[in-house]
């Protein structure tokens, strides 16, 4: 019967099916094992493996010591080796020899085994063969045990947890009868509202002269115009006066991608299109829900403070709306967080205790005084409330993969001592019952207390748990972790997998580690997000980190590569742009040359091909901190070589400019960025363009062409100079570079130059490509150009690649038959019908051509048909 159950069976008939397995023992082993290697059904998977886990016999564990590297199998591993500690250790030890996937499973697995049970090694040593005994010693020296300390040198919420302590919770303070104001309002940021108004984007969708406008409004809100999907478009491109009568009857049925108009509507309308912006908001307010951060009112503060506790994707937004509404906010939310116990009470507390933390107790304050002094009291007494006592109602309990023995130690201070495997189950459970943006109290306590980096160990060994698990979506909370606890390597270690996860189908979770590094947000985090910003594969990945990046931007009251210029650590190199790793008996020095490759050199000087491994005669704390943290400075300042490279490449195509002051500060004097700005031609400029080429010596000092010192006031405007700038120079600085042997990171004077033809430039429509056919992988490699794919639209595919050129102008190249989302080699040509420029990014129902090739500057014309001349061969 076994050998031929099906899924079916597992999951219709386990009473019988566990009644043969138990009358047959030894023998159903076998057969179940063949019925999971052969069923894909999950719940039938974790219904025999269940059943093979009960079997009393080694042949049944080594069973599922043989699948250890399958879904669903580790976590019955673990909970078979507690329930038959000796056969478990019989079995692992057995299997834990060898380099693949499987030894390493069950080493991991085995050391957390003989931590759960130290008894048991001595206990079975009889047992044992020779291979077992060795491979247990091998994994004692590989991960040698840190003494526990004893319970007085721990915090005492580590010994005992609040949620142990039986006290009895106070009741809730409830005060009836309060009631927020009334209605909406709008609360604009200077120029914010002109801004929204003016959005572009929407002169080249609908043009038309003043008497059109009021027959277009009038098709665009009729319910049975067969063009709603413009509707929203067009009453944000027509004048307000003229839009804002329609308004409280409009009811928009296609609202896909609708956020610039909303925006542009309540901008240009005002106070009369709150009420309509609300109402289109709440049909899909993920995608729309920004049109609301200037609104004040109940109804906003209400349903903010629930995103905030419920919503994972509309909480960031939520934040953003509380600090800054803060007024409106504590107004708003008071009543309901003084009213009965429940969701509504729940999530208005919440709203307010982030309020709080972000140093907003006296409006808080001065609000509750405004309804009654009773009021006043309670929210003081909500506020001061013993933080580690706010725990939800049920504790969760940890999942069995999660066992705490197989977790990494956290050590104590100076990492001699370590707490017990209790402890780490206490902190795993506080990280459990953190929500985002709102971490348990005991979180701050217990990284006050613990060597940092064995938490960040710690952190990373739950996710590598939740990976085996295949990603628990229950479990989620342990990704989140990362952001609480993680350090630099923990940064190091999930970007890599931030880049991939989109291509194996996860999105969301990739977006979603995207706030992990938001949140760690240190220079190396915050470097990996603007890489991902940057280069990311996957075009909504892309999107995602660069709204974070502006997001972090924004806070700190800069653009997006204004912080990127100041997000390059020095990585504790001297002003030289050299390191000393100490090894105790030996010290190195560590330089970077010009292509930002390593330098590794003896304390006298002599040059060495690498930095060697820690030897016997080492300092092992100093050698091994000195050797890890050499590994990680290789990896971080490979990924800023080249993200530095591209952008400073953009940055001579776009024409960003600095000062002189804000050049020294942030590239010049920079111990490692200096070796790439030396690299390259500079400009002055002043209102005519381009005046003085220079470049940066050796000594760091200015130089022109001929090596004149050249010294800049402060507020000179400066900026990396084009083959375009450099006139009659080029062949000159062409000499200089060649003389002094520099490389340069890309093509600078040697770059080709293109310019527009006459008629060219009068057109609205470039047609060097026009009808040709290219090889679609020609065309994605674009994306090493700086062009990205348009939106995807119907049947999942982009039918546009674009590029920004300077002036925030959009140049697109339209594409037959377009490129496949998930599949962009489908179709082996592409068919060019056009190249454009828009003052939007393309999408569907863009009008192409609006604009003649006239308004582009010579740079981004050269460099357009310089792609375009690239794509022809």
């Amino acid at each position: 019967i076994l050998p031929s159950a099906s899924s079916w069976w597992v999951s219709q008939c386990p009473e019988l099916l566990y009644s043969v397995a138990a009358n047959l023992g030894i023998g159903a082993v076998r057969p179940l094992a063949t019925v999971f290697d052969d069923d894909g059904d999950a719940a039938a998977k974790k219904r025999l493996l269940a059943l093979i886990s009960t079997l009393p016999t080694d042949d049944a564990f080594i069973a599922l010591v043989d699948r250890i590297d399958q879904k669903y199998v580790p976590p019955t591993v673990i909970e078979t080796a507690a329930r038959y500690p000796v056969r478990a250790l019989r079995v692992l030890a057995a299997r834990a020899a060898g380099s693949d996937a499987k030894a390493r499973a069950c080493r991991d697995i085995l050391r957390g085994h003989l931590l759960a049970n130290p008894e048991i090694a001595t206990r079975s040593s009889l047992e044992l063969d020779d291979a077992s005994r060795l491979a247990i010693e091998s994994i004692g020296r590989a991960s040698p045990v840190v003494p526990v300390a004893d319970a007085d040198h721990l915090p005492s919420i580590l010994v005992t947890p609040p949620w142990q302590a039986r006290r009895k919770r106070a009741k809730p303070l409830i005060i009836a009868g309060l009631r927020p104001s009334p209605g909406f309002a709008l609360l604009w940021g200077p120029g914010e509202r002109d801004e929204w108004a003016q959005l572009p984007g929407f002169d080249g969708f609908t043009r038309r002269a003043a008497h059109e406008w009021n027959a277009a409004i009038r098709e665009a809100v009729d319910p049975s115009t067969r063009f709603g999907y413009r509707a929203l478009r067009t009453l944000a491109a027509a004048p307000p006066d003229l839009v804002r009568p329609h308004l409280a009857r409009f009811r928009p049925t296609y609202t896909s991608d609708a956020l610039p108009s909303l925006m542009r509507i309540l901008g240009g309308v005002g106070d009369e299109a709150i009420e309509f912006t609300w109402r289109v908001v709440m049909t899909k307010p993920v995608g729309l829900a920004p049109a609301l951060l200037p609104i004040e009112g109940e109804a906003v503060a209400s349903r903010m403070a629930d995103w905030l506790v419920r919503t994972k994707s509309l909480r960031p937004l939520a934040r953003a709306w509380l600090e800054r509404h803060p007024d409106a906010a504590a107004r708003d939310l008071i009543p309901a967080a003084l009213s009965k116990p429940g969701r509504e009470r729940t999530a208005a507390e919440t709203a307010l205790r982030v309020l709080d933390h972000a140093g907003h107790r006296d409006i808080l304050r001065a609000a509750a005084a405004r309804f009654s002094p009773e009021a006043h009291s309670a929210i003081d007494s909500a506020l001061d409330a013993d933080p580690l006592l706010r725990l939800p109602t049920k504790i969760p309990a940890l999942p069995a993969w999660l066992a705490p023995t197989l977790l990494p130690q956290v050590l104590l201070p100076g990492r001699a001592t370590s707490v017990s495997a209790d402890a780490v189950g206490t902190i795993c459970t506080m990280l459990a019952i953190s929500k985002p943006g709102d971490p348990y109290a005991g979180i701050d306590v217990v990284k006050r207390s613990v060597d940092p980096a064995s938490l960040a160990s710690l952190a990373w060994g739950m996710f590598e748990r939740w990976q085996s698990a295949e990603y628990p979506a229950k479990e989620g909370w342990v990704l989140e972790s990362l952001g609480l606890i993680g350090d630099d390597e923990t940064v190091r270690r999930l970007t890599p997998l931030i880049r991939a996860w989109p291509g194996e189908g996860a999105h969301a979770r990739a977006v979603s580690a995207l706030d992990v590094l938001s949140n760690i947000g240190t220079d190396v985090a915050l470097m990996h997000l603007h890489g991902i910003a940057e280069k990311a594969k996957f075009a909504g990945l892309k999107r995602k980190a660069r709204a974070k990046m502006d997001e972090v931007a924004e806070g700190l009251g800069l653009s997006a590569e204004q912080l990127a210029d100041r997000l390059v650590p020095d990585f504790g190199l001297d002003e030289n742009g050299s390191l000393v790793l100490d090894y105790g008996p030996r010290r190195f020095i560590v330089g970077f040359d010009e292509q930002l490759k390593p330098i590794v050199a003896d304390e006298d000087g002599s040059r060495r091909k690498a930095l060697p491994k820690p030897g016997p005669k080492d300092d092992e704390g100093r050698a091994t901190a000195a050797y890890a943290a050499f590994g990680g400075l290789k990896k971080d300042v490979k990924t800023i070589a080249a993200d530095q490279i591209r952008r400073f490449e953009r940055a001579m195509v776009l024409g960003r400019r600095w000062t002189a002051a804000e050049q020294r500060r942030l590239f010049i004097e920079h111990p490692l960025l200096w070796n790439l700005t030396r690299r390259l031609v500079w400009a002055t400029f002043d209102r005519n363009g381009a005046a003085t080429a220079f470049r940066v010596a050796e000594d760091r000092t200015l130089a022109d062409v001929a090596d004149n010192e050249l010294v800049l006031a402060d507020d000179i405007t400066v900026g990396i100079a084009h083959p375009l700038h450099l006139g009659g120079a080029l062949a000159s600085w062409n000499d200089v570079f060649a003389d002094y042997e520099i490389l340069q990171p890309f093509q600078q004077p040697a770059r080709d130059t293109w310019h527009l033809t006459d008629a060219e430039q009068s057109s609205n429509v470039l047609r060097r490509l026009t009808g040709v056919s290219i090889e679609t992988g020609r065309v994605l490699g674009l994306a090493h150009r700086g062009w990205d794919r348009g939106a995807v639209m119907d049947g999942g595919i982009s039918s546009v690649v674009q590029k920004v050129v300077a002036g925030g102008r959009f140049v697109v190249m339209d594409l037959d038959p377009g490129i496949i989302a998930g599949a962009a080699m489908e179709w082996k040509e592409q068919k060019v019908n056009g190249v454009w420029i828009s003052d939007s990014q393309a999408e569907w129902g863009n009008d192409a051509g609006q604009l003649p090739f006239a308004v582009l500057d010579p740079v981004s014309a050269s460099e357009v048909l310089r792609d375009i001349e690239h794509l022809r061969g």
